[in-house]
C-alpha cells in the first residue's frame, strides 16, 4: 500500500450527470437494506402482544436479518463479479421483495424468523452490487470519497430512520406493514436500475468456489450463535460445538484462499496494517450503534412511554448527523488525514454513547438527542473513511469481492451489536430485576423474560412491578452503553496506530 500525496491532480475521467443519477438508485437500494434492518425495532412490543415470542427468539428476529447477510456478503461479492454486478442486483431486489410480503404475513415466531432469514439471502445479493457499482462509476478519488460518503449515509441515516418509518406506520397498521412498506420502494430501485445502472463484471473472473462459500457462512453464523448463547446465559453443548465449528471452518477457508488462483477474499490486503485497521474501525463502530439502537427503541416505548412514531421522531437527531457527515468528511480528511479522522470520529462516537448512558437515566429529552447527534456525527464520519479505505485499496476488476469484506464488515458489526450488547443487556436486566415473591407465576415469567413480554402481561395492573422492571431495563441500557463507549476507543486506539495519517492522503493499493 502506498500514501500519495493530493499535490499531483487525478487524471481519471469526472463522472457526470448520469453517473450520480445512478448513484442514487444505489443508495436508495442501501437505505432500503439499512431501514429493514431497524424498522422492525418498534414494532417488538406490538408483534410481542401478537406472536408472543420469548425473549431469545426476539433477538434472532431482531438479528437473523444481518447473520445472514454478514455469512453469505463474500459469496454474493463474487458472484456479481461473475455475472455482473447490476444483475445481481435486480434479481437480488424482486426477490427482496417477496420476502417482504413473506415476512409481512407471519402467523408465528418461527415463521417471520424464516422471513427475517430470507430477507438477508436477498439482501446478500444486493448490498456488495452497490459499492462495487460506485468503484466503477467514479474514478476521480475525490469524487468516489464523496460518492462513499452518500452511500454511507444512506446506510446510517437508513438505519436510524427505520424506526422513525416504523413508527409511522405502526400509529396506523399492524406490524406487518413495516415490511410491505419495502414493495414500492423495490419497484423503483428496479425501474430505475434497469435505466440508470450500467453492467459491469470482472472479465477474468474464475468459478464460484462452492467450498469456499459454504466455509464462508460456516465461519461467521456458528461463532455469532455461540457468543450470543454464551452472553445471555444460554450455554449448553451446542455453544463449544459451534464455536469449534466456527474456528475450523474459518481457519479452512483463510487457508483455502490462499492456495486458490482466484480467491473469494484476497486475504493478501489483511497483511496491510491500514486495511485491517479500517475494517476494524467499521466493524466496532457498526457494532455500538446499531447494537444499542436495538434496545433504545424499545427503551423509548417501554421505559419513556412514548408512542411508536415519537419514539422513531425522538431518534431523528442521529439520522441528520449521520447526513451531515457529507458535508464535513472532506475537512476532517484534508486537516487530519485518514486514521486520525478515523479515530476522531470514533471518540466521538465513543463521547456520545457515555453521554446517552447518562441522559437516560435523567427525566428530560434533551440530553439524549444531544447524545444522539454526537454518536451519528462521530460513527457517520468514522464509516465514511474506513469504507472508502476498504474499497480503493482494491483494483476494480475485484471490485465485488473487495467491497464484500467492508459490507461484510458492515453486517457482522450489525449481527455481533444486536447478539452480543443486546444479550448483555437482557442479563443485566434479568439480575437487577427484583420480583415479589406474591407476584402470580404465569406473569412472573413474563417479566423476567423480557420487557417486553412483562409490559404485555402487567397491562393495567402492578404498576409497582412495572417501575421496577423499568428501573432494571433502564440500568442495562446504561451500562451497555458505556460498554460500547469502551468498545470505539479501542477502535480509535487501532485506527490511529495502523491507519497513516498525512493530511489529504488516499489510500490505494500498490500495484508494483
Amino acid at each position: 500500500m502506498k500514501l500519495v500525496s493530493p499535490a499531483p491532480p487525478s487524471k481519471a475521467t469526472p463522472a457526470g450527470t448520469k453517473e450520480w443519477l445512478a448513484l442514487s438508485v444505489l443508495v436508495l437500494a442501501v437505505t432500503l437494506l439499512a431501514i429493514d434492518g431497524t424498522v422492525l425495532y418498534l414494532a417488538v412490543p406490538a408483534l410481542t402482544a401478537d406472536l408472543a415470542p420469548t425473549a431469545t427468539q426476539i433477538l434472532w428476529i431482531g438479528d437473523i436479518y444481518s447473520f445472514v447477510l454478514a455469512g453469505l456478503l463474500v459469496t454474493m461479492g463474487n458472484l456479481a463479479d461473475r455475472i455482473g454486478r447490476k444483475r445481481l442486483l435486480l434479481i437480488g431486489s424482486v426477490a427482496f421483495g417477496l420476502a417482504s410480503v413473506t415476512a409481512a404475513f407471519a402467523p408465528s415466531a418461527e415463521v417471520l424468523i424464516l422471513g427475517r432469514a430470507l430477507l438477508g439471502v436477498a439482501g446478500a445479493t444486493i448490498m456488495p452490487s452497490t459499492l462495487s457499482i460506485i468503484r466503477n462509476l467514479f474514478h476521480e478519488p475525490i469524487q468516489r470519497t464523496r460518492a462513499i460518503a452518500l452511500w454511507s449515509a444512506g446506510a446510517m441515516a437508513g438505519g436510524a430512520v427505520g424506526p422513525l418509518v416504523g413508527g409511522i406506520l405502526l400509529e396506523s397498521f399492524w406490524w406487518g406493514a413495516v415490511f410491505l412498506i419495502n414493495v414500492p420502494v423495490i419497484i423503483l430501485i428496479v425501474v430505475l436500475g434497469l435505466w440508470l445502472l450500467p453492467e459491469s463484471r470482472n472479465p477474468r473472473a474464475g468459478h464460484i468456489d462452492v467450498t469456499s462459500a459454504v466455509l464462508s457462512v460456516l465461519a461467521i453464523v456458528p461463532v455469532v450463535y455461540a457468543i450470543k448463547q454464551a452472553v445471555g446465559m444460554e450455554i449448553d453443548w451446542s455453544v463449544p460445538v459451534a464455536a469449534l465449528v466456527g474456528i475450523l471452518a474459518g481457519w479452512s477457508f483463510v487457508h483455502r484462499q490462499r492456495h486458490l488462483e482466484t480467491p473469494m477474499v484476497d486475504t493478501s490486503l489483511f497483511r496491510i496494517p491500514a486495511f485491517r485497521g479500517a475494517v476494524a474501525a467499521n466493524t466496532l463502530s457498526i457494532f455500538a450503534f446499531f447494537g444499542l439502537l436495538f434496545f433504545f427503541s424499545q427503551y423509548l416505548q417501554l421505559v419513556r412511554g412514548y408512542s411508536p412514531f415519537w419514539a422513531g421522531l425522538a431518534e431523528i437527531p442521529a439520522t441528520v448527523a449521520s447526513m451531515a457527515v457529507v458535508a464535513v468528511v472532506g475537512l476532517f480528511l484534508s486537516k487530519l488525514g485518514l486514521g486520525r479522522a478515523i479515530a476522531a470520529g470514533l471518540l466521538l462516537g465513543s463521547v456520545g454513547l457515555v453521554a446517552l448512558g447518562v441522559s437516560e437515566g435523567l427525566p428530560s429529552y434533551w440530553g439524549i438527542g444531544i447524545s444522539l447527534a454526537v454518536i451519528g456525527l462521530g460513527i457517520g464520519l468514522a464509516m465514511t473513511l474506513s469504507t472508502d479505505a476498504v474499497v480503493s485499496a482494491a483494483p476494480p476488476e475485484r471490485a465485488g469481492a473487495a467491497s464484500s469484506i467492508s459490507e461484510t464488515a458492515y453486517e457482522l458489526g450489525i449481527a455481533l451489536g444486536i447478539a452480543v450488547l443486546g444479550s448483555i443487556q437482557t442479563a443485566l436486566y434479568r439480575a437487577n430485576l427484583h420480583i415479589p415473591a406474591e407476584t402470580p407465576p404465569e406473569v412472573a415469567a413474563s417479566v423476567q423474560d423480557s420487557l417486553a413480554s412483562g409490559s404485555s402481561a402487567l397491562q393495567g395492573r402492578n404498576s409497582e412491578l412495572l417501575s421496577m422492571a423499568q428501573l432494571a431495563f433502564t440500568h442495562g441500557m446504561q451500562v451497555t452503553s458505556y460498554i460500547a463507549a469502551a468498545l470505539l476507543v479501542v477502535a480509535a486506539v487501532v485506527a490511529w496506530r495502523l491507519i497513516p495519517s498525512i493530511p489529504g492522503q488516499k489510500v490505494e493499493r500498490d500495484t508494483h
